[in-house]
């Protein structure tokens, strides 16, 4: 049976491709949506993309991702990664695993965002891969989530 997976991008990156192209490279968030659509259709599986600069709507989108058959979660957090304990929480809460992906490596950046409240929970990180990191969580998603 394929899996049916979700991808969530969080604040911010729906500026992908002209917000700091020297960090996020130059492909859009509908560059990334185009590339998780392929990699799930070649793993297998389904996929719907989401993304919000609203914390509270991607805490909704996980809660209703518990009812929708959803065998596990792609999430790039963006901003909320180093300061969201209410998204830690629901996915937590909704107990559907997930990958944790960064375009970025955050570990060689800033020193607050060497912090994740998700990593801990999270079935595998990726960063600083760019939007190939992406391709890599959703195939790992759909083979073993």
């Amino acid at each position: 049976m394929a899996k049916n997976l979700l991808l969530i991008n969080g604040p911010n990156l729906n500026l992908l491709g002209t917000r700091e192209p020297q960090i996020y490279g130059s492909a859009t968030l509908t560059d990334v949506e185009n590339l998780a659509q392929a990699a799930a259709v070649k793993a297998g599986a389904t996929i719907t993309c989401f993304q919000s600069n609203h914390e509270g709507a991607l805490i909704d989108r996980i809660h209703a991702a518990r009812t929708e058959g959803v065998d596990g979660i792609v999430i790039n957090p963006g901003g909320l990664t180093h300061t969201s304990v209410a998204l830690r929480d629901a996915l937590a809460g909704v107990a559907i695993p997930f990958i944790e992906v960064h375009i970025s490596n955050i570990h060689q950046r800033e020193a607050f965002r060497h912090h994740s409240y998700l990593s801990d929970l999270a079935r595998g990180v990726i960063c600083g891969l760019g939007i190939e990191g992406y391709q890599a969580a959703i195939d790992f998603a759909a083979k073993n989530l």
